[in-house]
């Protein structure tokens, strides 16, 4: 796989870059950011991968692929629990009693985690 990053190795780097202001990301709506960036790179990757038949049937790009399918699934789910739990607290915040007493406690409405609409467009990719 090595041979083949060479090749595009500024798509790798931004990869990297966007996998790790991913992971370093504060808050909600920085993480969902960064979140949406690093799925924009990852589709550049596999367009890449497009353009190349023997990378796309190397073993270890192969299980790169199935790694990320299973991370992009678990992601998922998080992050629908993660909304399912922001839903449960603003509703319980705005009913009452809990209207009056959120307030004093500290507790305020949250957002939900929220990623950007995929494009349905073909990543064009240059030789």
């Amino acid at each position: 796989m090595k041979g083949y990053a060479a090749h595009e190795r500024e798509t790798l780097e931004r990869v990297v870059a966007a996998r790790d202001a991913a992971m370093s990301a504060k808050g909600t709506e920085g993480r969902s950011a960064a979140e949406n960036a690093l799925t924009g790179t990852l589709k550049t990757l596999f367009a890449v991968a497009e353009a190349y038949p023997d990378l796309k049937a190397n073993a270890s790009f192969l299980d790169l692929q199935a790694q990320l399918t299973d991370t992009e699934g678990k992601i998922a789910y998080a992050r629908q629990f993660f909304n399912d739990s922001v839903m449960s607290l603003n509703m319980a915040i705005q009913q009452f009693p809990a209207n009056m007493l959120a307030p004093v406690f500290g507790f305020r409405e949250r957002v939900y985690f929220e990623i950007e609409a995929v494009a349905k467009e073909p990543v064009s990719v240059a030789l």
